[in-house]
């Protein structure tokens, strides 16, 4: 069953069984327009509409029997609801502003009573959701679903049908284009994704599969408008990540994971990875190359940003940075250094009056039982800031521990850094260097490599094995200062998470 008739069932239930009032969180209003119309004239019910502009006013279903007062003002607007005689669906667009003061509150709480011997519902449409204390008994909320892929090729048909017919631009789409074209467009609302066909047939008169990178920019510009999400380009690959063997091979196993032919083998779609290791080894890279070997977007979940200043804007917000990775899905969300933001979510309730650990729940139970194809990739540098919650089976499908580079994944990281830079690894001794990085991090090499160049270039000569050995020898590596950190780390995950790389015996 798709989303929408999913929500449109259980819209339905609740109209039924005369809930009083429903709160549906939504941007669409068109959308859910259509939807509320064609649940009234089902029940035979009156449709009324409110906004702060227009008044109370009916606009479709069943016929009125009497006129309905054309009040603006709240308290007005919720006393003539409830005198309605005609079973209705009342929509209040917008009333979210008006929960704040005592008195709309007061008249909404005695609405529901008058409410209780009719066959009306009222439906307050909004896409920020804000309940007082003294209604959260009596409000049911429902989450409008985007559009679904079947809506959405609905969509892209009426406008290749328009644009046919009228001859105003030509549409070059085999079906295959079709389907690419319009799950790159799940996660818009339908105006967003209207916008974007619109967009790229402005562009060059024509709609064919070359759009697809446009439509996507309109994905992104969804998710920098939240605010709480980066949209990071997938420019990396795995090829770029020197070593990590094994984490390769997992990740390849899976390269096909999130398609319905693997749904209809029977496998489910996987969760997500924790990288748990040495600082500058390649975890923060490698969830870059994760998205680019999947081909699929990248976000990044800044926890720094979930936290707001305002009470219950927290958990709000972690809340909506869910509804906006899934209303984008496939994807992979990057938690960086995951530690951090979930650093005192056990003594949250001193601290912070709770906030950190309702969150933390959040993100816990969102993880267990998420539906959509989200797979998390979170990153941590150390294991006594993760609270053991995290850590239980079900949340991710693996822990893997990344190590300082062995020999010859130094050599490798040698070589990729030399070649990103145009020099060609074969005109240095890599395994002399490599040896002399032993203990040496990824993200270490290649800054001996960047010191290295910068004294070629104050000698106005070209770089050399000598550059690169000056700059190792004068390093302190992190192994070194941090050795007693990293030995703990290492004995940690020896028996509760597995090597992304086979142990180095050099």
């Amino acid at each position: 069953m798709s989303a929408r008739l999913g929500f449109a069932a259980s819209l339905d239930t609740l109209v039924r069984a005369r809930y009083p009032f429903v709160y549906l969180v939504s941007w669409e209003e068109q959308r859910v327009d259509s939807i509320l119309g064609e649940l009234a004239r089902r029940h035979s019910k009156q449709l009324v509409e409110w906004s702060v502009t227009r008044g109370l006013r009916r606009t479709g279903g069943a016929r009125a029997t009497y006129q309905i007062e054309p009040v603006s003002k709240p308290v007005e607007t919720l006393q003539a609801i409830g005198k309605l005689t005609d079973p209705s669906l009342v929509v209040l667009k917008d009333f979210h502003p008006y929960l704040d003061e005592p008195i709309v509150v007061r008249a909404l709480r005695e609405l529901s009573h008058d409410l209780e011997n009719s066959y009306s519902t009222v439906i307050l449409l909004s896409p920020v959701l804000k309940i007082p204390v003294e209604l959260e008994k009596d409000v049911t909320v429902l989450d409008v679903p985007l559009p679904d892929f079947g809506e959405l090729l609905e969509l892209l048909r009426g406008i290749a049908r328009v644009l046919k017919q009228e001859g105003r631009a030509e549409v070059n789409l085999e079906r295959a284009d079709v389907e690419r074209l319009v799950r790159a467009a799940l996660g818009l609302t339908l105006n967003e994704a209207e916008n974007a066909f619109a967009r790229a047939i402005a562009i060059d008169d024509k709609l064919d599969a070359d759009d697809i990178q446009l439509v996507l920019e309109e994905k992104r510009q969804v998710i920098r408008k939240s605010g709480l999400l980066e949209y990071f380009p997938t420019d990396e690959d795995l090829g770029g990540v020197g070593g990590l063997e094994y984490l390769k091979t997992w990740l390849d196993r899976r390269s096909s994971a999130f398609s319905d032919e693997a749904r209809q083998f029977g496998l489910p779609e996987p969760k997500g990875l924790l990288l748990l290791g040495v600082q500058g080894c390649g975890k923060s890279l490698t969830a870059k190359a994760i998205a680019s070997h999947w081909r699929m977007p990248l976000l990044r979940l800044d926890m720094g940003r979930i936290f707001g200043s305002l009470i219950g804007s927290s958990e709000d917000n972690m809340r909506r940075a869910i509804k906006t990775a899934e209303g984008v899905a496939p994807v992979v969300l990057w938690i960086d250094e995951i530690e951090k933001g979930l650093a005192g979510a056990g003594s949250s309730g001193e601290t912070d009056g709770g906030t950190g650990a309702r969150v933390f729940s959040s993100l816990l139970t969102w993880m267990q039982e998420k539906a959509a194809p989200v797979f998390v990739v979170a990153t941590a540098n150390s294991i006594k800031d993760l609270p053991p919650e995290l850590l239980r089976k079900g949340r991710f499908d693996e822990i893997f521990f990344i190590d300082l580079p062995s020999q010859a994944e130094r050599e490798e990281i040698f070589g990729i850094h030399l070649r990103r830079r145009n020099r060609e690894p074969a005109a240095f001794d890599v395994g002399q260097l490599a040896t002399l990085a032993r203990g040496f991090s990824g993200a270490e090499i290649e800054q001996a490599i960047v010191a290295g160049l910068y004294q070629a270039f104050e000698e106005r000569t070209a770089l050399d094995q000598a550059h690169i050995e000056r700059a190792l020898t004068e390093t302190r590596p992190l192994s070194t200062t941090m050795e007693e950190n990293i030995t703990a780390l290492r004995e940690w995950a020896s028996t509760r998470a597995r090597l992304a790389s086979p142990a180095d015996d050099t």
